[in-house]
């Protein structure tokens, strides 16, 4: 007791004064914030924002949700459900409105591919690849030449492919053998090579393509190439059989002698390998409202079952079993969506995201499936057949975890960044 009596004669007149200054500053700090701009969750949207979510929304119920079942069996998708998406200025979200666009910013791309994502995430991986990759690239790094002839048409009538996968070059992207090489002059490059795994290649009038137009240089010859899909010499493959997005056309392609006007480079020769990593690192974000979407998706067509169906004299909804799994769910789906759009203006505001847009790529697919399989489980027998939605969602989130970086390489990002923190 007495060492604490002595302690307080030493130290609190010192501590008295801290506090005090404190607390004049807390005080002048709440008198400047009584008069600034209040600072909205991030998932509070603005008026705009959320103009675009109910209108998105809106569209879905009405032109594509009636068409799902069907588009999923034929795996085909129906030319006036895109050409639908173009009019609705879906296509085009961040793209200028002098161009045709709809001039929004990165969030509201990303709630158009939520909602598309919760009713049919073929669709949602169309828009989040255009506007979040082959849009974005074009704006970013683009000539004054091929922004006029390309930006238009993407925002109005011309769907893209993002052409960077190769057979041997997965997840180490760099590893490509397709090679670009340029004419004597310098004028045109002949692109000889195949890409795989193409989404929305069979739908797609420009192919944003990565080849390398300096093999003896390694990665650092690797360069952008915006290139007509009527191109002689390019060949879409058939396409892939795959487990889901299967409306969502995925092919090889083949480039066999094709001749490319200097023009059709994006940015600068060479610097292809950078602007690949940035425009993924925001693409992933993209990803993440797809798997929210879908994770949203499944859980809002089966609540109401679990209120319908009845075992025991109670909505099995009322047990307490389900209902703790409800909530654990929910609160799941609740972080994914916070994750998401705090990257989302983490992006917009200029600042890092890199590692946010990898934890919420990562986070947001591991939700995604394990609400859809939960879905599935709550549905009983009948969450195992066609009738119900929650098993395409199950099947449609399973290659979350595989494009635009597979998880194991999200977790190698994070973990270079938060050591690369603490160094």
């Amino acid at each position: 007791a007495a060492t604490i009596v002595i302690m307080l004669a030493r130290y609190a007149p010192r501590a008295f004064r801290a506090a005090a200054t404190v607390r004049r500053s807390l005080s002048a700090l709440a008198e400047e914030e009584a008069f600034a701009p209040l600072r909205p969750a991030v998932t509070m949207f603005s008026e705009e924002e959320v103009a675009v979510r109910d209108m998105v929304s809106s569209w879905c119920k009405a032109e594509l949700q009636p068409h799902v079942r069907e588009m999923d069996r034929e795996g085909e998708m129906k030319p006036e459900i895109l050409q639908s998406l173009f009019a609705n200025g879906l296509m085009g979200m961040e793209i200028p409105e002098e161009y045709g666009g709809s001039g929004m910013n990165f969030t509201s791309a990303c709630i158009a591919v939520e909602e598309v994502a919760a009713v049919d995430p073929s669709f949602a991986i169309l828009v989040d690849i255009q506007n979040t990759l082959t849009n974005n690239a074009i704006r970013f790094w683009g000539s004054q030449e091929l922004q006029d002839k390309w930006l238009p048409r993407l925002a109005t009538d011309t769907a893209s492919s993002f052409c960077l996968s190769e057979a041997g070059s997965g997840t180490d992207a760099f590893a490509m053998k397709t090679t670009a090489i340029p004419s004597a002059d310098g004028s045109y490059y002949t692109m000889n090579g195949s890409k795989l795994w193409i989404s929305n290649s069979k739908e797609a009038g420009v192919f944003l393509i990565f080849a390398n137009a300096a093999p003896e240089k390694g990665y650092k010859g690797i360069t952008a190439f915006v290139v007509d899909a009527n191109t002689p010499g390019i060949t879409v493959g058939p396409k892939e059989r795959k487990m889901g997005l299967k409306a969502s056309s995925t092919c090889p392609l083949t480039f066999e002698d094709v001749k490319i006007d200097a023009s059709c480079v994006l940015g600068e020769v060479g610097m292809g390998y950078k602007y690949a990593i940035e425009i993924l690192n925001e693409g992933r974000i993209g990803i993440a409202a797809q798997q929210l979407g879908i994770a949203k998706g499944a859980f809002n067509a089966t609540m109401p079952y679990l209120r319908e169906r009845k075992q025991f004299g109670q909505a099995i909804g009322d047990f307490q079993g389900m209902q703790h799994q409800v909530a654990q769910l929910a609160t799941e789906i609740h972080a994914v969506e916070t994750m998401t759009y705090n990257a989302a203006r983490m992006k917009e505001n200029g600042l890092p995201f890199v590692k946010e847009a990898s934890m919420c790529k990562l986070y947001s697919s591991q939700v995604a499936e394990r609400v859809a399989s939960k879905c599935i489980e709550w549905y009983g027998g009948v969450g195992f057949t066609e009738d119900i939605i929650a098993e395409k969602f199950y099947r449609d989130c399973k290659v979350g975890s595989i494009y635009e970086g597979t998880s194991n390489i999200q977790l190698q990002t994070i973990a270079k960044i938060i050591a690369n923190e603490w160094e």
